[in-house]
């Protein structure tokens, strides 16, 4: 299944990204801990190559613990700068401001050497939509100033956020690009939802959600929902037992939206959707 997202407003983003640049001094990427090289947006990091970077894992809430510490190991072998998080946790922030300013020692010491004390470190946050970046500004800066939704597209213009003492964070909408590496990336975007659901055939999606969870996670569809079956026998199931119909017919396309917004939310439990010996 092929998916492919990237309207106008994405292209002037990846632009104002580059140009911003010069504005700060590290780089901080989220991505999403389920989908860590799909949500890894190309096209950006090429941009973003020679600065100081530092990765943030997030939503680690919804991923598998396991598979989340293999994909550590995976970065600290290849020297990445990392921090695997939940942003709606309150002492996130101070992680992120702690790992922000070890990312940036060396142009502390120098800036200290010119004469330079407590100048503010600025970042640039980017990432793939509905990533968590908002959220997670707001959780480093203890306060609502960036834009949040559980949709892709919220977050549009520039926005700057005072974060503590030492740290200033310049706010980037979320940007994929135009063609995906293979099918397995978009449907893994498609099912996270950073692509809007307006575009997705949630039927077909659902199918690729299930067999990965039947394959992956054995057990975890007949404890939700005490169904046994394949695919078509669990959505027919489903919009039973859920009371979805339409025109007198059980209302699969609803069975399949629901099983994956519960996916998205955790409900099926924490479960990742690639490991990084597929990367």
């Amino acid at each position: 299944m092929n998916f492919e997202w990237y309207p106008g407003h994405m292209e002037k983003a990846r632009r104002n990204i580059e140009a911003d640049l010069k504005l700060v001094d590290l780089i901080i990427e989220i991505i999403d801990a389920r989908i860590p090289a799909s949500s890894s947006n190309p096209s950006l990091n090429e941009i973003v190559s020679g600065k100081r970077r530092l990765v943030i894992l997030n939503k680690t809430d919804l991923a598998d613990p396991d598979v989340t510490s293999l994909w550590l190991d995976y970065y600290k072998k290849n020297s990445t700068p990392y921090l695997a998080l939940d942003s709606l946790l309150k002492d996130s922030g101070k992680m992120v401001i702690k790992a922000a300013t070890s990312a940036c020692r060396d142009k502390i010491e120098r800036d200290k050497k010119r004469g330079l004390r407590n100048r503010r470190i600025k970042a640039m946050i980017i990432g793939i939509p509905n990533v968590g970046k908002s959220t997670l500004i707001n959780t480093i800066a203890g306060k609502s100033t960036a834009k949040t939704g559980n949709k892709p597209g919220v977050t549009r213009g520039k926005q700057w956020i005072h974060a503590g003492d030492s740290l200033d964070l310049l706010d980037t909408p979320g940007v994929l690009w135009p063609k995906f590496s293979s099918e397995k990336t978009g449907e893994d975007l498609a099912i996270t939802g950073a692509i809007r659901n307006e575009l997705i055939p949630f039927e077909e999606l659902g199918a690729i959600l299930f067999n990965w969870i039947q394959e992956n996670y054995q057990g975890t569809i007949e404890m939700r929902y005490g169904i046994k079956g394949d695919y078509n026998e669990f959505l027919l199931r489903l919009a039973e037992d859920r009371g979805f119909f339409r025109n007198g017919e059980k209302d699969t396309l609803k069975a399949a939206t629901i099983f994956i917004q519960e996916y998205r939310t955790g409900k099926l439990g924490r479960i990742s959707l690639e490991k990084p010996e597929e990367v």
